[in-house]
């Protein structure tokens, strides 16, 4: 993205610690010109998972705000597009998020989720906005092929809430603005630190308290079911073999992979 532009991993652990997740980048951008940056690039074998915290991106065709949020299933194989051709400044997290081995090369879909329909909940000093999967009561209208849960919480200073999270899921907190105080051990996160919540292999519910500092906390949090598969990843392809990485190579160079905005209506889904 040029000049002004931060993007930092967020994720720093092995697959097979991580799994679903692939990579979380944390991506700023303070542009002072107008000159385009950005452009089309491949994707193939995961899901892009893409938050707006700040800011505006996209063309008028297709535009994110901040608090929209933005599910696009590659699949089998796209194109996307990233440009941005004006000044702006905006701060965005995208997750690569694994599909199940049998969903690996799925027709691609993009699913767009704005601030305005996100299901969310205020009270008692606590909001959460939830973005995908069911926590607190709420549920998310976005489909999932990798059971996702991603939900962007505030708490008031010193305030404290209790969540229950599917004890089979990898879940890791964002801290975004703040300090938190998170499980039975109390463990203290940052801002801009990760922690990743323990797991345990068998059905039911955990349940996590969070308590605030001395200033009001943001975090996010993302949740998801391992889907125990073994992937391999190049540039921007994931796949189960280094044969499929070659094959996907060769299709995006004889130009068969075809662009986002051309999959078919039932694929594209404002939510």
């Amino acid at each position: 993205m040029g000049r002004g532009h931060i993007a930092r991993p967020v994720i720093s652990i092995g697959f097979s610690e991580s799994d679903p997740f692939i990579m979380l980048m944390d991506d700023m951008l303070d542009k002072k010109d107008n000159t385009p940056v950005g452009g089309p690039h491949p994707h193939a074998g995961f899901e892009t998972v893409s938050l707006l915290l700040d800011g505006e991106i996209g063309d008028e065709a297709h535009k994110m705000k901040s608090g929209d949020f933005q599910m696009m299933t590659a699949g089998s194989g796209v194109v996307h597009t990233e440009t941005i051709d004006k000044i702006a400044k905006m701060r965005l997290l995208q997750l690569w998020l694994n599909l199940p081995k049998k969903d690996r090369w799925a027709t691609p879909r993009l699913q767009d989720l704005p601030l305005e329909h996100v299901p969310a909940l205020s009270e008692n000093g606590i909001s959460i906005k939830l973005y995908s999967g069911s926590l607190a009561g709420l549920t998310s209208p976005v489909q999932n092929y990798s059971p996702l849960i991603v939900a962007d919480i505030t708490i008031r200073a010193k305030e404290k809430m209790v969540l229950q999270i599917p004890a089979n899921y990898n879940t890791f907190l964002y801290v975004i603005k703040g300090n938190v105080m998170a499980g039975e051990n109390k463990k203290q996160l940052n801002q801009d630190q990760v922690g990743w919540l323990d797991r345990i292999n068998e059905t039911g519910e955990s349940d996590v308290e969070l308590t605030a500092g001395e200033e009001d906390l943001r975090l996010v949090l993302y949740a998801g079911l391992p889907t125990g598969d073994n992937i391999v990843s190049h540039g921007p392809f994931i796949a189960d073999s280094s044969e499929d990485i070659q094959r996907l190579y060769s299709e995006y160079r004889q130009g068969k992979m075809k662009h986002i905005s051309t999959v078919p209506e039932s694929q594209r889904l404002l939510l």
